[in-house]
């Protein structure tokens, strides 16, 4: 059923005046029908510049001059001729609107034309039918191309496959990759294109099965020959009704990526193989300088205890401050190198803050009373104590700055202040700073502070020491704590340096049971049996004599085995353990005894591993394998004290006060140099027989044990010809181990008439 407001009956007379305006014309036009009829012609209801447009048309169509009015419009059927045609009618109102006119002429009984009928349709449905068509038809073509475009402007070889792997479309990098036109592409073998056709149809054939591939690596081959390693990452594609149509595959040329990625494999290797060669030099160095430091340094604290003569005792003083001006160099070296190649490693452990902070002013105090200066450590409110990080990398940091703080301070004060950290992201970000009123740093020289092996100044390296490692390690280690440091300095007024680092808090449930707190000078030190397992008789020596003036009772046991059976039938309150042994190493002791205390549901007896190394994984070999705590050598007598002091758990009683080292010390260590040289001439038989059934790690261990203990009883002689033992004999060399051997015969000769 249609609408009659979109359908029109006009009637005119001959010269086209309207005689018939239907009701559809009315609703349609907007006229009443009295309005028209015998008034005006179709003509004035209709576009003028349409009616123009088609007496111009007619008259050229037709070679016959045709007026632009109601003779345009009817100018066909008054000829016999069908007309059809669309123009725009115009409403009462002045609105407008498409229309289809069918017009015929009316005719009386003679044939005579005495009117006729235009039927409008209204076309507005329809045009706007036509015109969204128009428009859709236009965004299918902007499409297309747009497609097109992003198709040929990809830097990827990109194909179009169907499901029996031919060709179906190209871009313009397909055809470089292949050399062949996209006419030549289209309907060819994707699998011809490659230098291994099956491994390209297997690619295909795995894309089918599981929708997608990345990353499939294959040789396209040219027309030319040329080859090119290209990386396909391909994926099925379907219509709407989501059917199957084929595979869409993007080849990406990586010739130069592979080439890349080469050359970085090679540099990555030779840079591992610096990284390792570096770490093994750093490991031998760090015993090799470590062991007779450990003899030297012991020494010189021992003799310091001793009578001297004011003379006597500025020169060992002078022999102590060198010591420990080489043992930071070496510390920072070791430290700096393992921060650079990222092998240093963070703990996430509880600790006090007051307490640590106690401890690190304890150690800086002696410096700045020694130089006058005031020394102040002030926690602001609100710092939590119980922390959770590394304290002994905040130790160390904390040392750095409070040393170069009363380094460079010549009077007045130092000033250790820690405060929440405001502008840190989180609750626990501390911030910590240490003023001084030191000498201070020109401007133009703080950014430079923090550089590797540099001061401020150049002639403080003269005036004051020091290697200018100590700023550049304590920010790389704030830095790898999550944290920053800056400075702030006044020529002649002084410095501030500041760091800020996240801690967690440490939570009463993640609580161990607490360690005794440590005792100070004045108070008494408990009571305790130690087990000392340690092989080098210089070694034992120097451990004997730092604790000979202590309640403490020391049995010493010479490998790891005899270690693990001493432990087994004593009663022992703690064991220094050191690593490097024979028959027995000290990890391997530190297992059996765990497993043994764990078999016989004992406690855990600490056990302090004691060790020349110091490189990455040491500390966490040593603390996987059941150690409670690890030194490295050269220890000094405090620091083997304190570890003593807060590892142990004696039981409770008075004990005698730790007062200076007497002269005993001294005479223990000459009353033993005889036997010691007598033992190494017992060494040169062992070995020439070791040699001579090519008992190769006998000699490398006995060279190790003379490593270590010469310079200890004062023999440097006896340390370097160790070193030549154990390096020639860890290689198995006969002749070089034989000339070792002969050197330390020689050697002894001379030296024993002076014993």
């Amino acid at each position: 059923m249609f609408n009659s407001a979109n359908f029109s009956s006009i009637a005119t007379d001959a010269k086209g005046v309207i005689q018939i305006f239907n009701v559809g014309a009315e609703r349609m036009l907007g006229y009443a029908a009295a309005e028209m009829i015998n008034t005006i012609t179709p003509a004035d209801i209709s576009d003028p510049q349409e009616l123009i447009s088609r007496a111009r048309a007619l008259s050229s169509e037709l070679a016959t001059p045709i007026e632009p009015g109601f003779e345009a419009l009817v100018f066909k059927a008054s000829r016999g001729i069908e007309d059809i045609y669309e123009l725009t009618y115009i409403r009462k109102d002045g609105t407008r609107f498409p229309a289809v006119v069918s017009v015929t002429a009316l005719r009386d009984a003679a044939g005579v034309i005495i009117g006729y009928l235009l039927i409008g349709t209204d076309n507005t449905a329809r045009k706007l039918v036509e015109e969204e068509q128009k428009k859709s038809d236009q965004r299918l073509r902007d499409q297309q191309f747009y497609t097109r475009s992003l198709i040929e402007s990809n830097i990827d070889a990109l194909m179009a496959i169907d499901p029996k792997g031919i060709i179906t479309d190209v871009n313009k990098q397909a055809e470089a990759l292949t050399g062949c036109t996209r006419d030549e592409l289209i309907g060819a073998p994707f699998k011809d294109c490659f230098t291994d056709p099956v491994r390209a149809e297997a690619g295909i054939n795995r894309v089918l099965s599981e929708t997608s591939v990345t990353d499939y690596e294959l040789t396209a081959r040219a027309r030319d020959g040329k080859q090119t390693v290209v990386s396909y990452n391909a994926t099925t594609y379907y219509d709407r009704n989501r059917t199957l149509q084929g595979v869409f595959a993007a080849a990406r040329d990586i010739t130069e990526s592979k080439r890349v990625e080469g050359e970085l494999q090679r540099a990555r290797s030779d840079a591992e193989s610096a990284s390792r060669t570096k770490s093994d030099f750093l490991a031998s160095m760090s015993h090799e300088i470590r062991t007779p430091m450990n003899a030297i340094m012991g020494i010189a604290d021992l003799l310091a205890k001793t009578q001297l003569t004011p003379e006597q005792d500025k020169y060992v003083q002078i022999f102590r401050r060198s010591g420990d001006n080489l043992l930071n160099l070496i510390n920072d070296i070791l430290d700096l190198s393992k921060v650079e190649a990222s092998q240093l490693d963070l703990e996430q452990i509880g600790f006090s803050l007051k307490d640590h902070l106690e401890k690190v002013v304890e150690m800086v105090a002696p410096r700045a009373h020694e130089k006058g200066l005031t020394l102040v450590c002030a926690i602001a409110p609100g710092v939590s104590n119980d922390l959770v990080g590394d304290p002994t990398r905040l130790r160390q940091v904390l040392l750095n700055l409070l040393g170069n703080a009363i380094k460079f301070t010549p009077s007045g004060t130092v000033t250790l202040n820690v405060e929440p950290n405001g502008d840190g992201p989180g609750p626990t970000f501390l911030r910590f700073t240490v003023a001084d009123t030191g000498i201070g740093i020109p401007e133009e020289k703080l950014g430079r502070v923090f550089e590797r092996f540099t001061q401020a100044d150049s002639s403080t390296t003269r005036r004051f020491g020091g290697s200018g490692l100590g700023l550049t390690i304590s920010r790389r280690l704030v830095e790898l704590m999550g944290g920053g440091i800056w400075v702030e300095s006044v020529v002649d007024k002084g410095s501030v340096f500041g760091f800020s680092v996240p801690f967690e808090v440490w939570s009463e449930t993640d609580r161990p049971a607490a360690l005794p707190v440590g005792v100070g000078a004045e108070t008494q030190l408990p009571a305790l049996r130690i087990l000392l397992a340690e092989d080098s008789p210089d070694n034992c020596t120097i451990a004997l004599a730092y604790l000979e003036d202590t309640p403490y009772r020391v049995d010493v046991a010479e490998n790891g085995a005899i270690a693990c059976q001493m432990f087994k039938t004593g009663q022992y309150d703690l064991v220094l353990m050191d690593r490097q042994m024979p028959a027995m190493d000290g990890l391997t002791a530190t297992r059996t005894i765990r497993a043994w205390e764990k078999s016989q549901d004992r406690p855990a007896i600490p056990i302090i591993a004691l060790t020349a190394s110091a490189l990455k994984g040491d500390r966490e070999t040593c603390l996987a394998a059941g150690c409670t705590a690890y030194l490295t050598k050269p220890i000094k007598q405090e620091v083997l004290l304190r570890a003593i002091r807060d590892f142990s758990t004696p039981s409770p009683g008075p004990s005698p006060l730790l007062d200076d080292a007497t002269a005993r010390t001294r005479r223990r260590l000459a009353e033993r140099t005889p036997a010691y040289l007598r033992n190494c001439r017992q060494n040169v038989i062992d070995m020439d027989s070791a040699l001579d059934r090519s008992d190769f790690e006998a000699v490398t261990i006995i060279g190790h044990n003379l490593r270590g203990s010469g310079g200890g009883f004062g023999f440097q002689a006896i340390t370097d010809i160790g070193a030549g033992l154990e390096a020639a004999a860890g290689k198995s060399d006969r002749a070089a181990s034989r000339k070792w051997v002969v050197e330390l015969s020689r050697y002894l000769d001379r030296t024993e008439t002076v014993f």
